[in-house]
């Protein structure tokens, strides 16, 4: 097909980044490697190998250069968190799931992946299990998206960059998968517009953490008030305790101030080189030894960095977690992907 035809010169339709999450899922459930002998490597490779792989990503990125860009994605994200945040939650009423899995997966889906829910878990106090079935949304549709969309797009979309970066940029979910998948674009096809482009609408979108975290958190606190004096005129009545209520509501409070510490710090870095990247092409744009360290840091570096932590982020990837949980939570995340995805889709073609 046209569409997964490669530019002259690229060895292979089929980027190294997302086989290695592929190879290293299929090693953790087939071969079924020891905990002991790997989980310590695995946690280093998927956290600070990863941020150090998006740091890098950074070196590609001059605010000098994306300025015009950067505009044009904003309402192409905010109406894909928009609609993510309206949709997901009305299908799992819909289909009756417990509200904190709606709201985990409404944030993972719409915004920034698995920071989004580990930013909102604690807030609204959702179980471990709840926690996890978030998680596995985003790694499942993610990772769907990371492999299926740079070639869908550029089959769509053909040789518009700009629009195939913003729709990256929305349609994944994790910061690490859309990098993962605009690489593979930019690997394919040669465009590292598409990928530039992705990368700061990701950021973008990133930046709403701050403000839906703490709204999902203040519905969650208001739907339990309600409940608590539900609950509480009902005790008041047959002399029991409201203790119980009380305390959940008070860790939504709580959660509000402890927001916080769960912004990642890998983004400041991200943010900080690519600063340093605008910097230098203002001052060294035409010093040889800028070019090829950029090169290195952005291109190199990043992309074994990435290749390395997706391999780890596979290995960590078991299906017997997903035993027992039923369709009905991956209904909801991949029909709200969609959602979100085809939000980006439509507004993109408005933009560009």
């Amino acid at each position: 097909m046209q569409g997964l035809t490669p530019v002259a010169g690229t060895p292979s339709p089929i980027s190294g980044i997302p086989c290695a999450i592929l190879l290293g899922a299929a090693v953790n459930n087939f071969l079924q490697p020891p905990k002991a002998t790997f989980d310590a490597g695995q946690k280093f490779c998927s956290t600070t190998v990863l941020r150090a792989g998006i740091i890098a990503v950074g070196a590609k990125l001059s605010f000098v250069e994306l300025t015009s860009t950067g505009m044009s994605a904003v309402p192409v994200v905010v109406s894909s968190v928009a609609a993510g945040q309206l949709y997901i939650p009305m299908a799992s009423r819909y289909l009756s799931l417990d509200p904190k899995l709606g709201k985990l997966i409404a944030a993972g889906t719409s915004i920034c992946g698995v920071t989004a829910i580990t930013a909102l878990s604690p807030a609204i106090n959702a179980s471990s299990k709840q926690t996890a079935i978030a998680v596995a949304n985003v790694v499942a549709f993610g990772t769907m998206g990371m492999l299926a969309y740079p070639y869908l797009l550029h089959t769509i979309c053909g040789s518009n960059s700009e629009q195939v970066g913003m729709i990256l940029g929305v349609a994944i979910h994790d910061t690490s998968q859309v990098l993962g998948g605009s690489m593979t674009y930019a690997q394919v096809y040669g465009d590292e517009v598409a990928l530039k482009v992705a990368a700061i609408t990701k950021l973008t979108r990133n930046l709403l953490l701050a403000g839906v975290i703490p709204g999902l958190t203040y519905l969650h606190h208001q739907e339990m008030s309600g409940a608590s004096k539900t609950s509480s005129e009902k005790e008041a009545d047959d002399g029991t305790d409201a203790t119980s209520a009380t305390a959940d509501t008070t860790t939504a409070i709580s959660g509000l101030a402890t927001f916080q510490k769960y912004v990642p710090s890998f983004l400041v870095a991200f943010i900080g080189m690519a600063g340093l990247r605008t910097g230098g092409d203002l001052y060294f744009l035409d010093n040889e030894v800028y070019t090829q360290g950029i090169k290195f840091v952005g291109s190199d570096i990043s992309k074994y960095c990435l290749g390395t932590a997706m391999a780890a982020v596979g290995l960590s990837t078991s299906a017997k977690s997903l035993q027992g949980v039923g369709p009905k939570p991956f209904l909801v995340g991949g029909s709200g992907a969609l959602v979100v995805g085809g939000t980006g889709f439509f507004v993109s073609n408005l933009v560009c």
